[in-house]
């Protein structure tokens, strides 16, 4: 930050143009008798007697000794200090001011010797820098630098002084002893106003500090964080504990990542896995101004442009931009900075302040730095400038912002001047407003006044003009306040117009989740943005069967919801996408814990094509095969399966749940998804067992469906039915890799592999449950069948229950060779001709032991209940084996399809046809949303209402009671076909 000193500059007390009116004058009586006095105790201040008595110098004196105390208390008590000041051009100066420090700094022996030294420094050049600001010597942007420099020199030479220390100690080993933080990792960012060298007079400096783990040069044993996280906090103390000589800086840590979970130095592989996963767009917003101020700066430099495709993203990004607009309206909302005004105006944070300057900066560096490189600013200034340049605003904009920040800064310094204080609120007492006006310059507050609404109506019209068009998500007709301690009487009156029955009770729970209960609300910033949509949330909700339920069920969600901000930013943006969940909170509760745990499922509704038709089996393939291959090991292929497999399952039911497909095509969206998924996971796991052990020579392994994976009528929560058959020539005993393993070992642990790969839970869940019972022998068998036993055995040795099942049967994975077996070897069995009489009563046995087991009387469940899903099954599985040796066009692994193909036939009677597959049908649709919205036995009595009514639509009926009745009739009507046709 040091700026090239001009050698030929004059001494400040010539180059002197304007100066404070004094505001107090018996204050400046006694600090000029005062200074006189310290004059005349000491010879060599009589120089400074004779300064004192320049006209310009005397009224720069009068201004501050009438206006700032704290600037008055450092002229008397250090009067050299004074007379330095004004004898040497203040470029120079500051430039000596810093030569010390090094020197005392580089000599002192101990931290109370360093921290003398930078304190006598800093408020040095405190007193010489406010000389220089009131004096109009240096323009305020020259200032805000000047003060920036003696951040970045205190800083500087703390660190060097402590890694000295460390070096000293022993735990250290610095490639240069004279500049041990050089090529050390050990990185400080100086943030917001500091990295920008903007810092105002009585600023805090925001930190940021990481270490590169590959630099450190530490002693063996020695972990960097222990070495870095304790220098850290020794620099801290070094820069802002008070002592009887001050205190250097005020300096704030907050702005790393995690603040509250973190340590005071991080790595830069946790900052850079932070801010790529869970980073924020205020992050990226304060990452604009941060440079290297301390330490490795070649580190800092090198570690930000690693951070730049984080901060600049390369499309447009009006998310961030929405992110920033609601923080400025929180700091409105709840700091009551609600109009302009003059006296308690705060010039940073209210309207028309320097905030918003710096805002409508960068919002639209947000937006257009990813691609317009020269828009990478870090000042408020220079960024107007180049966004006029690139016509992003017009000149004349730029010059009336830039013009206005200039004189608030300076207000601001005026401000902080009088007593060393960081604020920007303007007094509401009239005497001390007063003092303000003439500390800056003005005869009276009505001018002040005057100029300074001029500046915050300038700043404010082009703030708002830049967010004009930003949308308005409030639409309920009445009043909707949610602080204070009581209930607003307007907002009660409008919540119960919108259809909640207990207002309060609604109020209640919107404040608890500004009070930060759950985990996703902590952030002020998961507040700010709920707040942004909470009256859409609201409309929403009451717009669902249920209102209060529907809330209640939405509190549970946010309960669940491990963090908010991105979900809540993704809400405020999308209105429809808030209706769609509003919809599913009202009708469906598995789907809205599965939003809980992993809210970030909803980016993929926000695919323009995601309401259209579902995605096709190629791609599905397409998309999971593009997940799996770019990860890296097994695992990650087995994480990211179960993030795309959650993802399109939850968008299957989503898309049912909203209409944009019939519930009956639900069960084939989600056997495709798991076909695809099978096929896959199969992929991975043989390519890694081949890297194990090798390959079985000419050998192959087929994957086949049966239940409701074969018949293409999966619900939401099914399981899946395999069987693995494998075969390899018969001269192939083992595979060929370095560690060989017998034929049948090999496909047995392929079979197990890929049954883990499918069931295991990993840190992104689980995909679905394996049931291997079908296969041949059941589970006394071995996991995988030889293509010789499976043929053997169907022929030869299986049960009628057990064909029943084949007629389900579907290959989903393997060689076309083995497939085409294995289909051939499906279609022998289930068409030879059986005895009708003895295929009836094995039929109605596995029928009667099944009722005995699982028989239910319940209406609502839809798969044991007489007349339901199994006797549809049955009936339909009995008619296949019965007719198929004469008609093998029945056969369908669905049972819809076959009934159908059945009736085609002519063998299932018109009238009866026409039962069974409407049951078929109205049973398949039903199961489907209720498995969709339940994991659970369904009791209608607790059911959400919203559901009741999606139940209803699928019945094609006005209400629940009449689809209870319909369904009673229904269950009748097909247990009286099952025992007219299985006879």
């Amino acid at each position: 930050m040091t700026e090239a000193v001009d050698q030929n500059a004059g001494p400040l007390s010539n180059r002197i143009t304007t100066a404070p009116l004094p505001h107090d004058p018996a204050a400046v009586a006694r600090a000029f008798a005062d200074l006189e006095e310290r004059i005349a105790a000491d010879e060599q201040l009589l120089p400074l007697a004779g300064l004192a008595r320049q006209p310009q110098v005397r009224a720069l004196l009068a201004g501050v000794f009438g206006c700032s105390p704290y600037l008055t208390s450092l002229v008397l008590r250090r009067p050299h200090w004074l007379a330095a000041a004004l004898s040497t051009a203040p470029e120079l100066r500051l430039a000596d001011l810093g030569a010390v420090l090094e020197a005392e700094v580089a000599a002192a022996q101990s931290k109370p010797d360093a921290m003398q030294a930078l304190r006598r420094y800093k408020t040095e050049a405190a007193l010489l820098i406010a000389l220089a600001d009131l004096s109009a010597v240096w323009p305020i942007m020259r200032v805000t630098a000047a003060i920036t420099e003696v951040a970045d020199q205190a800083l500087t030479r703390a660190v060097r002084f402590l890694m000295r220390l460390a070096a000293t100690a022993g735990d250290l080993v610095p490639a240069d002893p004279a500049r041990p933080e050089a090529g050390s990792g050990y990185i400080v960012l100086g943030m917001g106003k500091h990295g920008a060298a903007e810092l105002n007079y009585s600023s805090d400096i925001d930190l940021i500090v990481f270490f590169e783990r590959g630099r450190a040069r530490l002693r063996d044993g020695l972990e960097p964080e222990t070495l870095f996280v304790r220098l850290t906090r020794d620099l801290v103390r070094l820069m802002q504990e008070r002592t009887p000589e001050g205190y250097v800086f005020r300096t704030d840590l907050r702005l790393r990542p995690d603040p509250g979970a973190t340590q005071v130095a991080l790595s830069t592989a946790a900052a850079i896995n932070y801010y790529e996963s869970v980073g924020q767009n205020w992050e990226r917003a304060a990452l604009i101004k941060a440079r290297a101020v301390a330490g490795d700066i070649a580190a800092g430099e090198a570690f930000l442009r690693e951070l730049a495709p984080y901060v600049w993203r390369k499309y447009l990004d009006f998310a961030a931009i929405s992110d920033i607009h609601a923080m400025k309206r929180q700091i409105h909302a709840f700091k009551g900075f609600g109009t302009i005004g003059v006296a308690g105006h705060n010039i940073k944070l209210g309207r028309g302040g320097i905030r918003e300057i710096e805002f409508f900066a960068q919002t639209q560096q947000l937006i257009a730095g990813g691609r317009q490189r020269d828009l990478r600013t870090r000042a408020t200034l220079e960024t107007l400038d180049r966004l006029s340049r690139r016509d992003w605003i017009t000149a004349g904009t730029a010059g009336e912002l830039g013009r206005a920040y200039e004189f608030l800064r300076t207000i601001e310094h005026r401000l902080q001047m009088i007593a060393d204080e960081q604020t920007q609120t303007l007094p509401t007492d009239p005497v001390k407003l007063e003092r303000v006006v003439r500390f800056s310059g003005f005869a009276t507050v009505e001018q002040f006044s005057t100029r300074l609404r001029r500046e915050l109506e300038t700043v404010q019209r082009h703030y708002g003009a830049l967010f004009e068009n930003v949308p308005e998500l409030t639409r309920a007709g009445g009043n909707l306040m949610f602080t204070g301690d009581g209930d607003d009487p307007a907002t009660v009156e409008t919540l119960r117009r919108m259809g909640y029955r207990e207002p309060s009770a609604v109020i209640q729970t919107v404040k608890d989740w500004h009070f930060g209960r759950y985990p996703a609300m902590r952030s002020a910033r998961a507040r700010e943005r709920l707040t942004e949509f909470q009256p859409v949330l609201l409309e929403a909700l009451a717009a669902t069967a249920d209102p209060s339920a529907a809330l209640q069920t939405f509190d549970r969600f946010l309960a669940e919801l491990p963090a908010g901000v991105q979900l809540f930013s993704l809400l405020r943006t999308n209105p429809s996408l808030l209706r769609l969940i509003a919809d599913i909170i009202g009708t469906a509760p598995r789907l809205a814990r599965i939003l809980g745990r992993r809210a970030r499922i909803l980016d993929a509704v926000l695919d323009p094509g995601f309401f259209g038709t579902e995605p096709t089996a190629e791609d599905l393939t397409a998309r999971i095969r593009s997940e799996l291959q770019s990860a890296g090991d097994v695992q990650e292929k087995l994480d990211r399966s179960r993030v795309v497999g959650n993802e399109q399952a939850f968008l299957i039911g989503v898309r049912v749940l909203s209409g944009t497909i019939a519930a009956e095509r639900a069960g084939g969206a989600y056997a495709t998804l798991a076909g695809t998924l099978i096929a896959e996971l199969q992929h991975a796991v043989e390519t890694e067992l081949e890297r194990q052990h090798g390959r079985i020579e000419g050998g192959a392994a087929a994957v086949l469906a049966m239940g409701k994976l074969g018949g293409r009528e999966m619900t939401a929560n099914s399981d899946l039915d395999l069987i693995v058959v494998y075969d390899y020539p018969a001269a192939t005993t083992q595979s060929s890799g370095a560690k060989p393993l017998a034929s049948q070992q090999y496909y047995a642990r392929l079979t197990q592999r890929l049954i883990s790969a499918i069931t295991a839970p990993t840190a992104e869940g689980s995909l679905y449950a394996v049931d291997m019972r079908l296969r041949p022998s059941g589970t006394s068998g071995p996991v995988a069948s030889h293509l010789e036993s499976f043929i053997a055995y169907q022929r030869e040795a299986a049960w009628t229950w057990e064909h029943m099942a084949l007629t389900r049967a579907r290959v989903l994975t393997g060689p076309e060779a083995l497939c085409a077996v294995i289909d051939r070897t499906i279609g022998e069995v289930l068409t030879t001709p059986r005895e009708p009489v003895p295929l009836a009563a094995d039929v109605r046995e596995m029928r009667e032991r099944i009722a005995a087991q699982k028989g239910s009387s319940d209406l609502w469940d839809l798969k044991q209940v007489r007349g339901g899903l199994v006797d549809l099954e049955f009936i339909a599985q009995f008619l296949q084996l019965r007719h198929a040796h004469a008609r093998p066009d029945v056969l369908d692994p669905s049972t819809l399809g076959a009934l159908t193909k059945l009736a085609a036939a002519g063998l299932i009677e018109p009238r009866a046809a026409e039962v069974l597959t409407g049951a078929a049908r109205l049973l398949g649709s039903l199961t489907q949303i209720i498995r969709l919205c339940f994991d659970g036995r369904f009791r209608p009595e607790a059911a959400p209402d919203g559901l009741k009514s999606q139940l209803a639509r699928a019945g094609e009926v006005p209400d629940l009671t009449r689809l209870e009745a319909d369904l009673a009739e229904q269950h009748q009507a097909v247990h009286a076909l099952f025992e007219e046709i299985v006879r």
